[in-house]
């Protein structure tokens, strides 16, 4: 059976995935008309298994939200013993400049192109609450770190926790019981990437508007992202490219309620198409009933919507498993000491960059 260089390198990029600590899934960039990148993996949920569905996100560096698009009507709590999941990390890259981070709201992902890496890191955030949101169509940059933040919380927290019987102190000190965690990224007054003290919430909307990572995540992000990084925020629950070969993909993913009524509802929130979405999906040789057919199921994975031969198998790659594969039985964060466990081949490592000088805390951060 012929295979493509691209889904024999993500059978040895999951592989690698079992026999070594890698930093985090990192993706070779692909050429300037081209934004797909990666595969997807599929796995087995072990006959003995207790774990929840959080251990294997963490494991393979996925959202919650990630895993639950891709896998629909697995139980969060227990996923069923035998059943296959797709781990999906073939991706579409955000209509952005490959510059700094980017990060899309929609997808809860976190996008950093390191200078000089020709390789882009991707993790999964954690955003804020429905009334609470976290930025969209926002270009700042990374104003200042801080190495154990404190948090106070705003006079509207201290009212809405007393409402519910509960009291906040005026100031949460540093340390690992700090809901912001024990690192942080400002990026402008009243917002921050940061950690968090919890065991869930990454790829799920419970902030107060800034941006979450796992407790390895953001100390990786921490020592290699300098002050003064560009930081875009967009939204873009839906992406489409048209590869160098013709080939034309949709990755579509739940937008965001905006409202009260659309958060409790069971009907799908509707999906617009922007303009440049639109032109790679109105060529003669697109399939209107694929395009459809995505947009309805919502796997937030590329579908190759055209005829053009497919040289790139969305279909998941069956990785043969070891007792390495499995997650272990700590949840709370991802298995490896560095934050992530996957690692794309012959990708550059983004080396640790000389770090800044960082400026002394001038203000806390009033938004978790």
């Amino acid at each position: 059976m012929k295979m493509s260089i691209r889904a024999f390198a993500s059978i040895a990029l999951a592989l690698a995935a079992f026999s070594q600590s890698a930093f985090a899934v990192v993706y070779p960039l692909p050429a300037a008309n081209s934004r797909l990148v990666g595969e997807n993996i599929e796995i087995t949920v072990p006959q003995d298994s207790k774990l929840p569905l959080e251990a294997f996100a963490a494991q393979y560096q996925m959202g919650l939200s990630n895993m639950l698009e891709a896998n629909p009507g697995v139980d969060v709590y227990l996923p069923q013993a035998g059943r296959k999941m797709i781990i999906p990390q073939q991706l579409i890259l955000p209509d952005a400049p490959r510059e700094g981070i980017v990060i899309n709201s929609a997808e809860m992902r976190l996008y950093y192109y390191p200078k000089g890496t020709k390789t882009v890191v991707v993790l999964p955030i954690g955003i804020g609450e429905l009334g609470k949101d976290t930025p969209i169509n926002w270009t700042t940059s990374v104003q200042r770190k801080k190495d154990g933040p404190t948090w106070t919380p705003t006079k509207a927290m201290h009212a809405e926790y007393a409402a519910r019987g509960e009291n906040l102190p005026e100031v949460f000190p540093a340390g690992p019981d700090n809901p912001m965690g024990l690192y942080a990224l400002y990026i402008g007054r009243l917002y921050a990437i940061h950690g968090t003290n919890a065991n869930f919430g990454i790829g799920l909307r419970v902030s107060h508007g800034c941006v979450r990572l796992r407790a390895d995540d953001i100390k990786w992000l921490f020592q290699n992202v300098p002050v003064g990084t560009r930081v875009q925020f967009v939204d873009q629950p839906v992406k489409a490219t048209v590869e160098p070969d013709g080939s034309r993909y949709v990755e579509v993913h739940n937008p965001l309620s905006t409202t009260e009524e659309q958060f409790n509802s069971r009907e799908l929130v509707p999906v617009t198409l922007t303009q440049t979405v639109s032109k790679v999906l109105v060529d003669a040789s697109v399939n209107q009933d694929q395009v459809n057919n995505a947009i309805q199921s919502r796997t937030g994975m590329p579908v190759k919507v055209n005829g053009v031969a497919d040289s790139v198998p969305t279909a998941p790659v069956d990785v043969p498993e070891t007792p390495d594969a499995q997650p272990k039985e700590e949840p709370m964060s991802p298995v490896t000491s560095q934050g992530a466990n996957v690692q794309a081949p012959n990708a550059a490592q983004p080396q640790p960059q000389p770090q800044p000088q960082i400026q002394p805390a001038t203000a806390n951060d009033n938004n978790s």
